[in-house]
């Protein structure tokens, strides 16, 4: 049975239940009113049993006329009882039974003879249920009567069909409100159910299509605060942002396509005029060999270069993993950065003035990030020019050039992937290395800028959260080394703040 609930369409099931919990409350409130109505009936029923009253004369005139078991003509007014509700008959302590008025005598229980008997001075009664010729009667018994010398008690009787009757229709009208609410509710439960999961029915007819169509332009029309307008939101809202990754996946694949074709046509049109010449038998002249062989190379270690940013910025846009992150010495990273890069230019001078600054990052991302700063200056400084680069003990590394600087216009495209400066486009690099810097730069908590540097050039600008210090007992004295390396120690720290608090500007 259960599984097949499960197998109907929600909204059926939620009329089932609907129907199922208004089925229960009503038959728990069915019950309880036909109980309580009983218990007040046979209350009343009780009371007006107990109110009747005997008359005091009723001896004498049972024993001017004598015992006996039909009803006389005339008896009733004398007695002065109701004759259209109440039975009355006198019963003796040996079981005989005499009687006063109603239609017909009433069968003697033991109950009855037990009270008959009773000689005492106090009034004894009782009220219990007896079944005589096919009908239940509720009967008051009551001591204190003698009659022909011989102690006898009275019993006055109603038939219970004055209470049973009133439950038996009472009870048939609720089972028929109970089943009419029911029905009525499992009908609503429908109706409810259908225009409740409306919205739901659209944002799964939404998805199906996304998933038919892959059209993430799709939107659900968000109406309200409720849960189904937030799911309508939030699903809009990741439909956009899968869209803006799509969007930036066929940019990245476009731009690498255009930046990987110039190195590659170069390549080709090398190679093949080395590979005609030498087919041809006529040797192209040595150096006219040698520089051709000189751009092979360059332009190879500039596929590779493209390539490994490729690489770099294929990684998730998210967080490092914390398992990957350490805690270094920026000035550290900076001294080895600023080493390469002087071997790479020497024809530019690289000052360096370090000061101890701690930060928890990806040692070789942030490396990486740095070479790419000095690299950018050094790709824009004059032969023989001056290269600053600056660690406060603010945390804040300062890159500084005095080449022809960056115009404000093309300040807030810097980082962007691919992008270069109409005036750079015919120096060697793919674009990528400042893109690079502000995603290495924001997963670790921090944040990257450039700016035009007073007295020309650029200067760029990188501030990391970090310490001044270590913390104490660590074992990080060889500068560089990223703390919990080679002697056993975690990298978390309690003067070190948690990465992830910053971004970059782009």
């Amino acid at each position: 049975m259960t599984t097949r609930v499960r197998r109907l369409p929600l909204r059926s099931r939620l009329g089932l239940l609907t129907a199922a919990a208004v089925a229960v409350a009503v038959a728990a409130a069915a019950v309880a009113c036909w109980l309580i109505t009983r218990d007040q009936l046979m209350s009343q029923f009780d009371r007006s049993l107990r109110q009747a009253e005997v008359p005091s004369t009723l001896p004498q005139i049972v024993n001017s006329v004598g015992c006996v078991d039909a009803r006389p003509t005339g008896r009733v007014e004398r007695l002065g009882l109701n004759p259209d509700r109440t039975t009355a008959q006198i019963v003796l302590a040996d079981g005989t039974a005499c009687w006063v008025q109603g239609e017909r005598t009433i069968d003697v229980t033991d109950a009855d003879r037990a009270i008959a008997a009773q000689t005492g001075p106090r009034r004894v009664e009782v009220l219990h249920d007896v079944t005589s010729g096919g009908t239940e009667w509720r009967v008051r018994t009551i001591s204190g009567l003698r009659l022909g010398g011989q102690p006898a008690a009275i019993t006055l009787a109603r038939p219970l069909t004055e209470v049973t009757d009133p439950l038996r229709t009472l009870a048939l009208v609720l089972a028929l409100v109970a089943g009419g609410g029911v029905v009525g509710a499992g009908a609503a439960g429908l109706l409810v159910a259908r225009a409740g999961l409306r919205p739901v029915e659209r944002l799964t007819h939404t998805v199906e299509h996304i998933a038919r169509t892959e059209d993430l332009a799709v939107e659900i029309p968000a109406e309200g605060d409720d849960e189904i307008a937030r799911l309508s939101r939030s699903f809009n809202a990741m439909t956009a942002a899968l869209a803006t990754s799509r969007g930036r996946q066929q940019q990245l694949i476009a731009d690498a396509g255009h930046e990987l074709r110039t190195p590659l046509t170069s390549l080709r049109t090398n190679i093949e005029l080395l590979a005609r010449s030498e087919d041809s038998g006529r040797g192209l002249p040595q150096e006219q060999r040698r520089e051709l062989l000189g751009s092979v190379t360059a332009q190879m270690t500039e596929l590779a270069a493209l390539i490994g940013d490729l690489q770099e910025l294929s990684r998730p846009d998210a967080a490092p993993d914390r398992a990957q992150l350490a805690v270094v010495a920026l000035d550290g990273i900076a001294e080895r950065a600023v080493r390469r890069v002087r071997l790479r230019a020497p024809e530019v001078e690289i000052a360096a003035e370090l000061a101890p600054w701690y930060v928890r990052a990806e040692p070789a991302a942030m490396e990486r990030a740095v070479v790419n700063l000095l690299d950018n200056a050094v790709k824009f400084s004059p032969a023989g020019g001056r290269v600053e680069v600056d660690l406060g003990g603010d945390g804040l590394l300062r890159v500084r050039d005095h080449g022809p600087g960056i115009p404000e216009a093309e300040l807030p495209h810097v980082f962007e992937r691919f992008w270069r400066s109409p005036s750079a486009r015919s120096r060697p690099g793919s674009g990528l290395g400042l893109s690079i810097v502000a995603r290495t730069v924001q997963q670790a908590g921090g944040t990257v800028a450039l700016r035009r540097a007073d007295g020309g050039g650029t200067e760029a600008l990188l501030r990391l959260p970090g310490a001044p210090e270590p913390p104490p007992g660590s074992l990080s004295a060889i500068r560089g080394r990223p703390w919990g390396h080679g002697g056993g120690r975690g990298t978390e720290s309690k003067d070190m703040p948690p990465s992830g608090d910053g971004a970059a500007h782009s």
